[in-house]
């Protein structure tokens, strides 16, 4: 059975306590100054308040420190994070500023001399580890709350007064990836890990126990809590079939693996947890996670996304594209770009697939045609461009950066993909509104700018909907490759496993993404004697760690796809 909460025991040395009151036992019993530090999501005042009042009725004395107080001004902080000429109305290019950068200076003053007796400091908001401190504690929201609070109107950004408007421009491409370094680099030395996604019943882990369990982790096979949202094109396959939020409007975008966002439960259950980033196994375990080659190549950066897109009852998506890898680092500074792939898990009987252009395609009038639509709003048929395919189960589509593509109404894809994934380049949404009735962006002229028009008509058909091609077998299972281009990075692969078979495989130092897309699920079993159950629909990371493991299905067989690096 699909599982909304897959979660993992921390290291035996770890020390996991929740609440209020444990959580503040754990502060150090001597003076110091505590350094909470973390994204600007979290409720800063509130979570001081209640860690002070905590103290003081176990009568510690308490001062406190906003570090947002000494932010330099607003002017200064948007010009040292998006320099005039690095802004765009649709991405603007990756930040390069630090944490550091949002003050006019840190003022080693700002507590008035070190705390006596059994005092306490409390120096909190996003980067109070840049004052001195003796205790680190790192405070965390998982980004998606972040995302919804910007959705729902409210959030609050990265070194800006609270109140201003927020917006999901900023948060993906100025706040996310400064944020990231900045705790990327904090990781080796932080004393505490406070989860705080239930306000009254936080989740707390020590330092060198999150290290432990990140080392664990790192060398077993692995799944990511899984997560949908919205969007107006959603269906609702998600919500009836897997149970996530039934009170949603859809299930668009679910995010199985995304590295960037995804996240890791470590504890017991609800009320005994802390969810853990999984980008820190990567930080901390490059090798043990991607292997010695993928590490060379994309450093700590997990290069490859697992996702679906839902559109069972719901609407088609945009055509598009995504940023050819000289313009993706050029003009938005990710160093490789997003290919992807699309695997139909289930369709309707009649959804399409659009993808690639027509043999006929006239470059000069789709682009009048995209023009009038988006400047207009005169309604254009892609398909009189861009090819459309059946959209059968079990088919996988390969999408190239630059080729124009979208899934049809009435599927649900399995999209594997390279990782940076804030990148559709659109170039026509049906004159659809977002769900507040505004006009959706689009980002037309980075499309066209990205547009690959030479592969066209027979030659999509051959190349980027292949058929499947025999890579070896043993008794009751047999491996294919469902897809490989010279120009994309990954490939995908796919184990056909009967009742009672069992195939033998190798990470051989590259990472695997595995994921069931027929039959009730699989076992997968390490060398070491680990044993992972991964029931159908869900995701899996295999390290490189991991080497040799075995994969027995449920009874009456599976399907595995397989997506590693080349």
């Amino acid at each position: 059975m699909y599982r909304l909460d897959p979660r993992y025991s921390p290291a035996p040395t770890a020390h996991l306590v929740t609440g209020w009151r444990a959580v503040s036992d754990r502060l150090p019993d001597r003076a110091a100054v505590v350094a909470l530090d973390g994204p600007p999501t979290v409720d800063w005042s509130a979570l001081a308040d209640r860690l002070a009042a905590e103290l003081r009725a176990a009568g510690r004395t308490v001062a406190l420190l906003d570090v947002r107080a000494h932010y330099a001004p607003p002017e200064v902080v948007r010009e040292r994070t998006v320099p005039p000429g690095a802004d765009d109305p649709y991405f603007p290019r990756l930040a390069e500023a630090t944490v550091r950068d949002l003050f006019s200076e840190v003022p080693a003053e700002a507590m008035s001399g070190a705390p006596e007796g059994e005092a306490l400091a409390l120096v909190f908001g996003p980067g109070a580890a840049e004052f001195g401190h003796d205790v680190l504690w790192y405070v965390d929201l998982p980004k998606r709350y972040a995302e919804a609070a910007v959705g729902a109107g409210g959030g609050a950004h990265l070194g800006l007064p609270a109140g201003e408007p927020a917006d999901l421009r900023r948060l993906f491409y100025v706040d996310w990836p400064m944020l990231d370094r900045h705790r990327d680099a904090l990781v080796d030395r932080i004393d505490g890990w406070l989860d705080v996604q239930t306000p009254d019943a936080p989740g707390w882990l020590d330092g060198e126990g999150l290290r432990a369990t990140l080392a664990t982790l790192a060398r077993r096979p692995v799944r990511t809590r899984p997560y949908f949202n919205s969007t107006p094109w959603g269906g609702h396959w998600a919500q009836r079939e897997l149970g996530f939020r039934p009170g949603a409007r859809n299930t668009a975008l679910g995010y199985e693996l995304i590295a960037p966002e995804s996240g890791v439960l470590v504890g017991s259950g609800p009320g005994n947890e802390v969810e853990l980033p999984f980008q820190l196994l990567c930080v901390r375990h490059p090798l043990e996670m991607l292997g010695a080659e993928a590490h060379e190549r994309f450093g700590t950066s997990f290069p490859i996304r697992f996702d679906y897109l839902d559109t069972l009852d719901g609407g088609d998506l945009s055509v598009h594209c995504h940023p050819r890898e000289e313009y993706m680092r050029e003009r938005f500074g990710w160093h490789y770009t997003q290919h992807e792939t699309y695997y139909l898990t289930l369709g309707s009987g009649d959804g399409r697939v659009f993808l690639g252009v027509r043999e006929d395609f006239d470059v000069e009038r789709f682009r009048k045609e995209v023009e009038r639509a988006a400047e207009d709003g005169v309604p254009m048929r892609p398909e009189d461009h861009v090819l459309t395919f059946p959209a059968d189960e079990g088919q996988l589509f390969m999408i190239p950066a630059g080729t124009p593509h979208a899934s049809g109404a009435g599927n649900v894809v399995l999209e594997i993909s390279a990782t940076p994934y804030l990148y559709s380049l659109r170039f026509y949404d049906w004159l659809r509104p977002d769900a507040n009735g505004r006009p959706r962006p689009l980002p037309y002229e980075h499309a066209l700018a990205n547009l690959e028009f030479e592969r066209r008509g027979a030659r999509v058909t051959e190349e980027l909907v292949p058929r499947p091609r025999a890579l070896r077998e043993g008794p009751g299972w047999r491996e294919e490759l469902l897809g490989a281009l010279d120009e994309m990075f990954y490939e995908v692969r796919r184990l056909t496993l009967a009742d009672g078979a069992v195939a033998e495989d190798d990470t051989a130092g590259r990472f695997h993404v595995l994921n069931v897309v027929d039959g009730e699920g699989v076992t997968v079993v390490t060398e070491s004697g680990e044993t992972h159950p991964l029931a159908r629909f869900e995701t899996l990371t295999v390290p490189a760690a991991v080497g040799a493991y075995r994969l027995r299905p449920a009874a009456g067989g599976a399907r595995v796809v397989k997506a590693l690096v080349r």
